[in-house]
């Protein structure tokens, strides 16, 4: 079993009810939620849009990281993802895939750890209720220190 930890995030629809699907979907088929974040807002990254509502998870799962990838393609376009060129948009749901385990992947269509989660407070703020003490395999930081280094002005505000 692998240690998972995902950021799942809407701006468009009912923000809240979208990610708790994404959570009932992403415990049904990719492996059992063991601890979710309080759910913060947070302003549009890299866009002007609606706020945010962001959340992260801890799930164990035994599926290998391709299916877990595939798996969360499915549920997004299942839930009216609609991928657009331009890389920053309005979005029913948004889930990214952060860590497994310390494993690093630098493939054509996945990289993991996450490659800008260290620059982003709406995912390292959830991400300090479910592990501050994480150290990311690469920068060789916890998940406190790059909060505490994040360059991002944006303050998520918990909402639960």
């Amino acid at each position: 079993m692998s240690k998972v930890y995902f950021s799942i995030g809407s701006n468009k629809g009912n923000r809240s009810q979208l990610i708790n699907e994404a959570i009932d979907k992403i415990d049904i088929s990719i492996g059992k939620v063991e601890q979710k974040s309080s759910i913060y807002e947070t302003q549009s990254w890299g866009f002007k849009s609606n706020n945010f509502f962001n959340v992260c998870l801890l799930i164990e799962s035994s599926l290998s990281v391709e299916s877990i990838f595939n798996k969360i393609l499915k549920i997004e376009k299942d839930m009216g993802r609609l991928k657009s060129g331009n890389k920053y948009s309005d979005r029913c749901i948004d889930i990214d895939i952060l860590f497994v385990e310390d494993i690093i992947v630098n493939s054509k269509n996945l990289i993991i750890p996450h490659p800008r989660l260290h620059l982003r407070k709406f995912v390292l703020t959830p991400m300090l209720d479910l592990a501050p003490d994480l150290i990311h395999p690469i920068l060789n930081k916890s998940i406190k220190q790059l909060e505490l280094e994040c360059d991002d002005n944006d303050q998520p505000k918990k909402i639960d």
